[in-house]
């Protein structure tokens, strides 16, 4: 049966809808990222015009509870609940640089997430129902008709032209003038890291890095013999420039690896002015910068934002990144470009793989050739956005009070702060019980710190299994949390 207003002058049943799609939203019916009704169906069922529902919903968009997306409608936004606190930044004492041991737990996170039976909220992948696979493929069967030869034979570093001219073209829509020749391709983001880091260090030497960071990076750092020291950070604006700075007065620190663009796991993105700042004060030092921007592309809203590189004066920043997280994960390709270290870059890669698969550059060259990228990102940008403040919104309202969540602007992982009793391996054991995956938080520090922390992975559309597996996980910290 179709509900109806009650009867009222035009100029107040706005109201009228608008206090029904906020019940709607406060009984758990609408979630943030999810589809606010169609103005023509709503219309049907209040029996009101579609005029009056639009003028609802602008009144809404107005309060920051509905946002408009072109050509698709109206969203519901994770900002109509501000009390959902994020994570509180940890202040460290005092810094020593550490060994890194990783055990059983680094291999098990990766293994874990290639069994489809396991709810994938571990490691940092999205998923293939995002990616333009039908595109991609019927451009890698192209080029593979047109120029069988190329594509079966060796491509040597730098990589081949095409794809290096085309990522030249993709920074200068940031304003930074590289080209073809600055750029190396390399086998995937770890390896360009990889590659720095032996680069610009050496076995012993100390790398600064910000913490929480990523666990490959200190998987990296941990075989190549290097130290890490762990810098402070603020879960919103990324590395403590102070911090760095007192750190770098006290010990000999030969580079420093960050994600100034939505790091994983917090999610945090420096200002522009704290980039700029901190490429300055490791210009004045003549330190190295390694920059892993390998989400820059994945913002949700205003303009891409730069990378360091961009306020890099004296070609001491070498800036990585790669397609893994945005077009094909199993093409496997990334890049360098590492200004003043390019020549020695270059020996690297060819000392380490020697070449990188051509067939996969070239159709990935043709790909953002075509524009078929930045029509693809944009569709991924709304995506990851819906996913991720559909997750913020759920945790918030299933896991034990006094959970805290990252709110990231771009990317699309989590990393949520539960009650200090509550120990992120046994959720992780726990969970993988009930073939549930997530990342314990005390793989992202070399000093096994943030041990009543976890990283949710929000890279796969949500469905009424992953709904469960949530709510599930959510039962099971909230008994960790009473016991």
């Amino acid at each position: 049966m179709a509900l109806a207003l009650k009867s009222e002058q035009d100029h107040f049943k706005y109201d009228q809808v608008s206090s029904y799609i906020m019940q709607l939203i406060d009984k758990g019916t609408l979630k943030p990222g999810d589809r606010a009704p169609s103005l023509r169906k709503l219309s049907s069922s209040l029996k009101v015009s579609i005029s009056t529902i639009n003028q609802a919903y602008l009144s809404l968009e107005d309060k920051g509870v509905l946002s408009a997306r072109p050509q698709s409608g109206f969203y519901i936004n994770a900002q109509l609940n501000p009390s959902i606190a994020t994570p509180k930044p940890i202040i460290t004492a005092g810094y020593q640089p550490r060994k890194v041991r990783f055990g059983q737990l680094f291999e098990e996170v990766f293994t874990i997430s290639n069994n489809p039976q396991i709810a994938p909220f571990a490691a940092a992948r999205p998923s293939m129902e995002l990616m333009p696979e039908k595109a991609l493929l019927r451009e890698t069967r192209g080029i593979l008709s047109r120029h069988p030869a190329a594509c079966l034979d060796y491509c040597f570093p730098p990589g081949h032209l095409k794809l290096r001219s085309q990522i030249a073209l993709q920074y200068a829509k940031i304003g930074l003038s590289l080209s073809a020749d600055d750029i190396i391709i390399t086998n995937g983001a770890t390896e360009a890291l990889s590659l720095a880091l032996q680069t610009v260090a050496k076995r012993g030497d100390i790398i600064a890095v910000e913490s929480p960071t990523y666990f490959s990076v200190l998987r990296v750092i941990e075989k190549l013999g290097m130290l890490a020291l762990e810098i402070d950070s603020n879960p919103q604006t990324g590395v403590d420039i102070e911090s760095f700075e007192y750190a770098l007065d006290t010990m000999d620190i030969k580079a420093i690896l960050l994600v100034p663009n939505f790091n994983n796991p917090t999610g945090s993105l420096m200002p522009e002015n704290n980039k700029k700042q901190l490429v300055e004060l490791l210009n004045s030092q003549q330190i190295p910068l390694i920059e892993d921007d390998v989400y820059g592309d994945l913002y949700f809203s205003g303009e891409r934002p730069c990378i360091a590189k961009c306020y890099d004066t004296e070609n001491r920043v070498l800036s990585c990144s790669s397609f893994s997280k945005t077009l094909a994960p199993g093409y496997r390709m990334g890049w360098i470009t590492g200004g003043r270290y390019h020549e020695k870059l270059l020996e690297w890669k060819q000392a380490s793989s020697s070449a990188s698969p051509s067939i996969q550059q070239l159709a990935i060259a043709e790909f953002l050739r075509s524009g078929q990228y930045d029509r693809h990102l944009t569709r991924l940008r709304k995506a990851f956005r819906s996913q991720v403040e559909k997750a913020r919104y759920m945790i918030s309202r299933l896991f034990p009070e006094g959970t805290r969540i990252s709110d990231p602007q771009g990317g699309f992982v989590l990393w949520v702060e539960l009650p200090r009793n509550i120990n992120c391996f046994e959720v992780y054991t726990e969970a993988l019980q009930h073939n549930i995956g997530i990342t314990p938080g005390m793989l992202f520090s070399a000093t096994r710190k943030f041990k009543n922390y976890i990283r949710i992975n929000c890279g796969f559309p949500w469905t009424p299994a992953t709904e469960q597996a949530l709510e599930q996980l959510a039962a099971l910290i909230n008994k960790l949390n009473i016991a």
